[in-house]
Order: C-alpha cells, then sequence, then structure tokens
C-alpha cells in the first residue's frame, strides 16, 4: 500500500468512528434536552397549577363556610372567585399533565371529591342562606361537609406526592442520561486520542523512518562522501518508487560525473593551448603590426620623394596617383593601430583601481582639446562624477571616443552642445550608474542603434567622415569589461545620446569581484 493509501484507511476508520459517536451523541443530547424539558417545562409547571388548584378549593371552602354562618354576602366572594380559579388551573393543569395517566387520575379524583363536596354540602346550605339573617346550621351537615373537604384534601395530598414523584423520577433520569452521554463523549475522545497516536506511530513507521534513511543515504552521496553507496529502497509503495528514483538519478550522476572528469581534464588541456595560443597571437599581431607600419611607411615616404622631385615632371594625374598611395597608406597605419587597440581592450593594462571618473573625463577633454576647440562645443556636465572599480586608461578611451564622435558629427546648422550625466539606478539588488552623453548632432537612425557597435560598420563614407569604425566597437568592449552595458537611446531625437552602465564600487566590493563581472559579462 502507498502512503495515500494508509492515510486513507485510518481516516476511514475514524471518519466512521466519527459518524457513530454523531448519531449517538445526538441521540442522547435529544434525550436529555426531552427530559430536561419534561422537568423544567412540564411538571414544575404542573406543581405550580397544582398548589394553585388546591388554593381555589380551600378558599371555596372558607368562603362558603363564612356565608353559611354570618349570611354575609361578601364571605360569598371568595367562593365565586375560587370556582373560576379552580376551572382555570384545572385546565392548565390538565394542558401539562394530559398524556401522564396517574397525574390525570390524581386530577379527576380532585375534581370528583370537589364536585361531591359541592353538591352535597356547598350549594345546598348556600341556598337555604337568607342574607342578612344568620340562622341555625345543623351541626351534622357541618360534619358531613367537613368529612367530604378532608376527602379533597387526602386527594390534595396525593397529588403532590405523585408531581413530587414525576420530578424526582424526570431529574433522575435525566441524569442517568447525562452521565451515559458524557461517557460516550469521554468514550470518543479515548478513540480519537488512541487514533491519534496510532496515525502517529504508522505515520513514523511507514514514513518518517524510511524517509530519514533516504535523506542520510542522499546526504551521504551529495557530500562526496561515498558516491558509490547503493541507495536501498523501503517503505510503502510510493517511498519505495521516490527511493528508486534518488538511486537511479545517484547512478546517473555518478556516470555524469566520471564524463565531467573526463571533460574536465580534456578543458584544461584546451585551456592550456589557448592560453599558449592567445599569446602566440599577442605577439604575432604586436610583431605584424610593426612589419606592417614599416613598409607602409616607406610606401608613403617614397611616394613623397617621387611627388617631390619628380613632381614638375608628372602630368596631374600621376600626382594623383601617388596622393591615393599616401593616403591608402596612412588610412592603412590607422587601421592597424586601431585594430591592435580595439585586441588589447582588457588584456594589456588589465588594471582594476578606483578610478575617479571626474579625472577621467578631465584627461579626455584635454586630449581632444584642439577639437574642442575648433568646433566651439558647449560641453556640460555634472559638478561631480562617483568613483567607479576599473581601468582608468580605458575610461579616458570610452569618454575620449564618445565626445569625439558627438563633435565629429555635429550639425552645420547649429553650434556643437554636449551633454554629460549621471544617476544612480537600483534594481533588485543590483545597484549600478547609468550615464549618457548626448548631442545634437547629426543623429544616427533608429535601424542603425545595433549596427553602429559592430567593427568595421559605417554608417557613412570616408570622403564624408573620416575614421576606420572601429570607435564605438572599441567603446561596448571597455565598458562590457567593467560589467556594464552600452547602447544607443532611440527615443532621443535631437541628435545622438548614448547611454551605458557601470556598477557601482561599494566599500566592500573588491577589485577581483568586479574583473569576475567583466569577465562574466
Amino acid at each position: 500500500m502507498t502512503v495515500q493509501a494508509w492515510f486513507l484507511l485510518v481516516l476511514g476508520v475514524m471518519g466512521v468512528l466519527v459518524v457513530v459517536g454523531t448519531v449517538v451523541g445526538s441521540h442522547f443530547l435529544r434525550e436529555t434536552t426531552e427530559y430536561s424539558n419534561y422537568v423544567r417545562d412540564r411538571i414544575q409547571p404542573a406543581r405550580v397549577e397544582a398548589y394553585r388548584l388546591q388554593s381555589a378549593l380551600i378558599n371555596q371552602e372558607t368562603g362558603a363556610r363564612g356565608y353559611i354562618l354570618a349570611a354575609d354576602p361578601d364571605f360569598l366572594m371568595p367562593y365565586e372567585e375560587g370556582r373560576r380559579e379552580e376551572e382555570a388551573a384545572a385546565a392548565e393543569l390538565r394542558a401539562l399533565v394530559g398524556d401522564e395517566e396517574k397525574l390525570m387520575a390524581d386530577l379527576d379524583a380532585i375534581e370528583t371529591h370537589a364536585a361531591q363536596w359541592r353538591r352535597v354540602y356547598a350549594e345546598p346550605l348556600i341556598s337555604t342562606v337568607v342574607p342578612g339573617e344568620p340562622q341555625f346550621v345543623d351541626p351534622a351537615v357541618v360534619d358531613a361537609g367537613r368529612v367530604a373537604f378532608d376527602r379533597l384534601r387526602a386527594a390534595f395530598e396525593v397529588q403532590n406526592a405523585d408531581l413530587t414523584q414525576a420530578r424526582e423520577d424526570g431529574i433522575a433520569t435525566l441524569e442517568d442520561t447525562r452521565t451515559t452521554r458524557d461517557r460516550i463523549l469521554a468514550g470518543m475522545v479515548v478513540v480519537f486520542l488512541l487514533a491519534g497516536v496510532g496515525l502517529a506511530v504508522l505515520l513514523q513507521m511507514i514514513v518518517v523512518r524510511p524517509i530519514q534513511r533516504l535523506r542520510q543515504a542522499s546526504r551521504s552521496v551529495v557530500a562526496g562522501q561515498n558516491f558509490e553507496h547503493e541507495i536501498e529502497p523501503q517503505g510503502p509503495a510510493d517511498i519505495y518508487a521516490l527511493g528508486r528514483d534518488v538511486e537511479d538519478m545517484r547512478e546517473r550522476i555518478v556516470r555524469e560525473l566520471q564524463v565531467a572528469h573526463e571533460r574536465e581534464e580534456q578543458l584544461e588541456n584546451q585551456t592550456t593551448e589557448l592560453r599558449r595560443s592567445n599569446s602566440e597571437l599577442e605577439q604575432f599581431a604586436y610583431v605584424a603590426s610593426h612589419d606592417l607600419q614599416e613598409p607602409l611607411r616607406k610606401v608613403a615616404s617614397f611616394c613623397q620623394l617621387l611627388e617631390k622631385r619628380y613632381g614638375d615632371k608628372l602630368d596631374e594625374r600621376g600626382t594623383q596617383y601617388i596622393a591615393f598611395a599616401v593616403d591608402g597608406a596612412k588610412r592603412m597605419q590607422v587601421l592597424i593601430n586601431d585594430l591592435l587597440t580595439f585586441s588589447r581592450v582588457g588584456r594589456v593594462s588589465d588594471a582594476h583601481v578606483r578610478t575617479e571618473l571626474d579625472v577621467t573625463l578631465d584627461a579626455a577633454l584635454t586630449n581632444i582639446s584642439q577639437a574642442v576647440e575648433e568646433s566651439g562645443a558647449e560641453i556640460t556636465r555634472p559638478e561631480s562624477l562617483p568613483t567607479i572599480v576599473g581601468d582608468p586608461t580605458l575610461m579616458i578611451m570610452l569618454w575620449q571616443n564618445l565626445i569625439g564622435n558627438a563633435i565629429k558629427f555635429r550639425h552645420e546648422d547649429r553650434p556643437v552642445e554636449i551633454r554629460v550625466d549621471c544617476e544612480e539606478i537600483v534594481d533588485g539588488d543590483d545597484e549600478f550608474w547609468r550615464f549618457s552623453v548626448q548631442d545634437n548632432g547629426i543623429g544616427i537612425a533608429e535601424e542603425f542603434a545595433d549596427k553602429v557597435f559592430v567593427i568595421f560598420q559605417r554608417l557613412h563614407g570616408r570622403d564624408v567622415y573620416t575614421g576606420t569604425g572601429i570607435g564605438l566597437a572599441i567603446c561596448r568592449k571597455i565598458v562590457e569589461y567593467h560589467g556594464g552595458e552600452i547602447w544607443l537611446d532611440p527615443q532621443y531625437r535631437e541628435g545622438s545620446r548614448f547611454c551605458f552602465t557601470i556598477p557601482k564600487a561599494g566599500d566592500d566590493m573588491s577589485a577581483t569581484e568586479v574583473a569576475l563581472k567583466g569577465a562574466s559579462a
């Protein structure tokens, strides 16, 4: 059986006990309520009405005897009121004990004796009395009336005794029913407690212990202590299946680890080979740049000598050809230098120090001060820029490229305005600075927003704007090296606005952490 089946079985048994206990408890609760209502709502009011009936009959006897002896009509009023009170009390009493034969017999006996007393004694004597004229009453008649009323008093005592006994019987039955009900409820509580204990023991035996053994075996494997230890499934069907799955997973992990170790060895060998290859490539690039630039310089120099010495002997087309050759050699030198700069970003200096961006921006503006003066550019910057962890040389290059592009691609019909902004951004647990460099130049179409960061990508001909198309590619490589991103803001229409982010340099953030962020980016 599965754990679910065991639980369903136990819960089913408990459900049956609940239903049985509810039915039995409801039965005894209903009986308790019935007996309680019987004593409170019937017997107790019946006793009150019985006393009221007896009092009414006594008032009749007192009033009749006073009227017969004194012939005073005022004594007859209690008799009449007693008759009415007797009828009302008898009616109420009959309604309360109508289904109790013994109590109804007591009431009928009282009514019979009362009617006989009135017929034999009270009514005949009252009819002979003349109001205001007392008369002699035969003592024998008086004695007969007293005897008749004594029988009525005896009936009173019987009725009171029966009502008291009915009350005591009702209370005793009520107590017995309550005792039985309480015992049943206590028994249900005990059964539920035993069922709970049994469920806890069952849970411990079929669920907790197998899971603990499975957890211990799994921890042993996870801790790397014994990957070869076989996990033995135990417990109910579903936990057994879980153990089987864990064992299958362990076997697969062992196989994957073996494959991973083999791949790790291969990767270490490949990493070593890549490091050697990168070192050789860097040396090759350095040597190739010098070896390529040397013949280019000679070509340019000798072409210029040809123009100087034989310029008067060459026609206009020959001079133009020499100019083309010189220009091509110079552009090739610039292209080689830019490629070297691009390849060395993050690999040559590899500095990660606390860098004040105000200082790097000042250095960049100093480097391009001639272009700033010639263009008359107005540069707006924040009062202070933050400090980051990075490479100062690369940050100078980044500012220089972005601001230099803003000056190069200026609009002919308006003065150059360049604005540098900075703001702090918090995105969840990440905190970084977002910088922007915007201008009022010719701008860049939205469809070229990504193309401008690709190396050698140019949006204009060389005869319009000089350059090799590597500047923005270098900018992106510098920003990504520092763990940030760079993009062209497509919402800005008054020129161009380049935005880039740099992670904040907290006091507890080491240079190694920044380097790792840049490497992952």
